[in-house]
Protein backbone atom coordinates (compact mmCIF):
# COMPACT_ATOMS: atom_id res chain seq x y z
CA UNK A 1 0.00 0.00 0.00
CA UNK A 2 2.32 2.16 0.61
CA UNK A 3 4.50 1.53 -2.39
CA UNK A 4 1.81 2.61 -4.34
CA UNK A 5 0.86 5.74 -1.91
CA UNK A 6 4.27 7.15 -2.18
CA UNK A 7 5.55 6.26 -5.95
CA UNK A 8 6.06 10.24 -6.43
CA UNK A 9 8.40 10.29 -3.52
CA UNK A 10 12.19 9.59 -3.38
CA UNK A 11 11.94 8.51 0.40
CA UNK A 12 15.18 8.90 2.29
CA UNK A 13 15.56 6.89 5.77
CA UNK A 14 18.75 8.98 7.02
CA UNK A 15 19.44 5.91 9.63
CA UNK A 16 22.07 3.26 9.93
CA UNK A 17 20.13 1.54 12.38
CA UNK A 18 19.52 -1.94 10.92
CA UNK A 19 16.75 -2.35 12.63
CA UNK A 20 14.50 1.23 11.18
CA UNK A 21 15.80 -0.23 7.64
CA UNK A 22 14.44 -3.19 8.39
CA UNK A 23 10.96 -1.89 9.43
CA UNK A 24 10.59 -0.01 6.14
CA UNK A 25 11.10 -2.73 4.14
CA UNK A 26 8.83 -4.74 5.78
CA UNK A 27 6.12 -1.47 5.38
CA UNK A 28 6.79 -2.00 1.91
CA UNK A 29 8.70 0.90 1.11
CA UNK A 30 10.59 1.97 -1.63
CA UNK A 31 13.65 3.91 0.20
CA UNK A 32 17.14 4.98 -0.16
CA UNK A 33 19.81 5.00 3.04
CA UNK A 34 21.54 7.99 3.36
CA UNK A 35 23.41 8.82 6.40
CA UNK A 36 25.12 12.13 7.73
CA UNK A 37 27.16 12.48 10.45
CA UNK A 38 26.17 15.09 13.31
CA UNK A 39 27.06 15.67 16.65
CA UNK A 40 23.84 14.86 18.69
CA UNK A 41 24.18 17.59 21.22
CA UNK A 42 21.22 19.37 23.11
CA UNK A 43 20.07 21.72 25.59
CA UNK A 44 20.29 20.10 28.84
CA UNK A 45 17.12 22.08 29.99
CA UNK A 46 15.69 19.94 27.28
CA UNK A 47 13.35 16.69 29.14
CA UNK A 48 12.16 13.32 27.35
CA UNK A 49 10.32 13.99 24.16
CA UNK A 50 11.48 17.14 23.37
CA UNK A 51 15.34 15.75 23.25
CA UNK A 52 14.17 13.08 20.41
CA UNK A 53 12.13 15.49 19.01
CA UNK A 54 14.98 18.32 18.58
CA UNK A 55 17.65 15.15 17.65
CA UNK A 56 15.80 13.97 15.16
CA UNK A 57 14.88 17.69 13.49
CA UNK A 58 18.56 17.83 14.03
CA UNK A 59 19.28 15.13 11.95
CA UNK A 60 17.10 16.30 9.05
CA UNK A 61 18.93 19.93 9.08
CA UNK A 62 22.02 17.97 7.28
CA UNK A 63 20.14 17.54 4.04
CA UNK A 64 19.36 21.13 2.79
CA UNK A 65 19.30 20.34 -0.56
CA UNK A 66 16.06 18.31 -0.89
CA UNK A 67 14.19 18.24 -4.16
CA UNK A 68 10.69 18.45 -4.54
CA UNK A 69 9.91 14.78 -4.52
CA UNK A 70 12.25 14.34 -1.74
CA UNK A 71 11.01 12.67 1.39
CA UNK A 72 13.24 12.53 4.24
CA UNK A 73 12.67 10.54 7.34
CA UNK A 74 14.98 10.92 10.41
CA UNK A 75 14.18 9.33 14.08
CA UNK A 76 16.19 9.20 17.32
CA UNK A 77 15.55 7.38 20.72
CA UNK A 78 16.14 7.35 24.15
CA UNK A 79 15.65 5.21 27.28
CA UNK A 80 14.14 7.76 30.07
CA UNK A 81 14.60 7.12 33.71
CA UNK A 82 14.67 9.24 36.48
CA UNK A 83 14.35 11.90 34.81
CA UNK A 84 17.74 11.60 32.90
CA UNK A 85 17.78 10.52 29.25
CA UNK A 86 20.05 7.16 28.31
CA UNK A 87 21.21 6.64 25.19
CA UNK A 88 23.86 4.23 23.25
CA UNK A 89 26.61 3.11 26.08
CA UNK A 90 30.22 4.16 25.50
CA UNK A 91 31.78 0.88 26.61
CA UNK A 92 31.27 -2.09 28.59
CA UNK A 93 31.44 -0.78 32.09
CA UNK A 94 28.87 1.81 31.16
CA UNK A 95 26.89 -0.47 29.76
CA UNK A 96 26.75 -2.64 33.10
CA UNK A 97 26.20 0.12 34.69
CA UNK A 98 22.93 0.92 32.36
CA UNK A 99 21.43 -2.73 32.90
CA UNK A 100 22.04 -2.46 36.60
CA UNK A 101 20.25 0.75 36.96
CA UNK A 102 17.41 -0.64 34.92
CA UNK A 103 17.06 -3.30 36.59
CA UNK A 104 14.23 -3.86 38.70
CA UNK A 105 12.06 -1.13 37.31
CA UNK A 106 9.81 0.45 35.11
CA UNK A 107 11.52 2.86 32.58
CA UNK A 108 10.47 4.61 29.32
CA UNK A 109 11.28 4.28 25.53
CA UNK A 110 11.11 7.48 23.53
CA UNK A 111 11.15 7.62 20.18
CA UNK A 112 10.86 10.61 17.67
CA UNK A 113 10.37 10.58 13.59
CA UNK A 114 10.42 13.55 11.97
CA UNK A 115 9.51 13.78 8.01
CA UNK A 116 10.64 16.36 5.95
CA UNK A 117 10.20 17.45 2.65
CA UNK A 118 11.21 20.68 0.69
CA UNK A 119 7.92 22.16 2.14
CA UNK A 120 6.79 20.82 5.44
CA UNK A 121 8.29 19.32 7.88
CA UNK A 122 6.40 17.58 10.61
CA UNK A 123 7.75 15.60 13.76
CA UNK A 124 5.96 12.96 16.04
CA UNK A 125 7.22 11.23 19.04
CA UNK A 126 6.08 7.95 21.22
CA UNK A 127 6.53 6.31 24.56
CA UNK A 128 6.64 3.13 25.64
CA UNK A 129 6.62 1.90 29.85
CA UNK A 130 8.93 -1.03 29.92
CA UNK A 131 8.87 -2.72 33.54
CA UNK A 132 12.21 -5.22 33.62
CA UNK A 133 12.07 -8.20 36.08
CA UNK A 134 15.15 -7.91 38.53
CA UNK A 135 18.68 -9.18 36.42
CA UNK A 136 21.50 -11.37 37.72
CA UNK A 137 25.10 -9.44 37.77
CA UNK A 138 25.42 -12.82 35.67
CA UNK A 139 22.42 -12.59 33.58
CA UNK A 140 24.03 -8.96 32.43
CA UNK A 141 27.41 -9.87 31.99
CA UNK A 142 25.93 -13.04 29.64
CA UNK A 143 23.62 -10.82 27.77
CA UNK A 144 26.47 -7.96 27.34
CA UNK A 145 29.58 -10.51 26.74
CA UNK A 146 27.38 -12.62 24.10
CA UNK A 147 24.86 -10.00 21.65
CA UNK A 148 27.07 -6.80 22.44
CA UNK A 149 24.49 -4.05 22.23
CA UNK A 150 26.64 -1.08 22.43
CA UNK A 151 24.76 0.54 19.14
CA UNK A 152 21.27 0.34 21.12
CA UNK A 153 20.33 2.80 23.84
CA UNK A 154 20.06 1.58 26.83
CA UNK A 155 22.22 -1.13 26.09
CA UNK A 156 19.32 -3.64 25.20
CA UNK A 157 17.40 -4.83 22.63
CA UNK A 158 13.69 -5.54 23.42
CA UNK A 159 13.79 -8.53 20.36
CA UNK A 160 17.06 -9.99 21.66
CA UNK A 161 17.69 -12.69 24.54
CA UNK A 162 17.80 -9.83 27.90
CA UNK A 163 14.19 -9.08 26.41
CA UNK A 164 12.98 -12.47 26.41
CA UNK A 165 14.14 -13.27 30.02
CA UNK A 166 14.16 -9.66 31.83
CA UNK A 167 10.52 -7.80 30.11
CA UNK A 168 8.07 -8.26 32.67
CA UNK A 169 5.62 -6.05 30.98
CA UNK A 170 5.16 -3.17 28.38
CA UNK A 171 2.62 -0.57 27.99
CA UNK A 172 2.83 0.77 24.56
CA UNK A 173 4.18 -0.17 20.81
CA UNK A 174 6.72 -2.95 20.96
CA UNK A 175 8.34 -1.76 17.56
CA UNK A 176 8.76 1.65 19.41
CA UNK A 177 11.10 0.03 21.90
CA UNK A 178 12.72 -1.26 19.01
CA UNK A 179 13.23 1.73 17.65
CA UNK A 180 10.81 2.85 15.10
CA UNK A 181 6.42 3.63 16.42
CA UNK A 182 5.68 1.82 12.87
CA UNK A 183 1.74 2.66 13.32
CA UNK A 184 2.75 6.04 13.48
CA UNK A 185 4.96 6.49 10.46
CA UNK A 186 2.28 4.24 8.46
CA UNK A 187 -0.31 6.48 9.77
CA UNK A 188 1.79 9.36 9.14
CA UNK A 189 2.79 8.40 5.81
CA UNK A 190 -0.85 7.31 4.44
CA UNK A 191 -1.97 10.45 5.18
CA UNK A 192 0.64 12.33 2.35
CA UNK A 193 -0.97 14.18 0.12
Amino acid sequence: MLREKLKNYNVILASGSPRRQRFFEELDLDFKIEVRAIDEVYDEKLQGSDITDYLSQLKASAFEELTEKDLLITSDTIVWKDGIAIGKPKDLNEATQMLQNLSGSMHEVITSVCFTSKTFQKTLNDTTKVWFNKLSDEEINYYLKNYQPFDKAGSYGVQEWLGYIGIERLEGSYFNVMGLPTHLVYKTLMALD
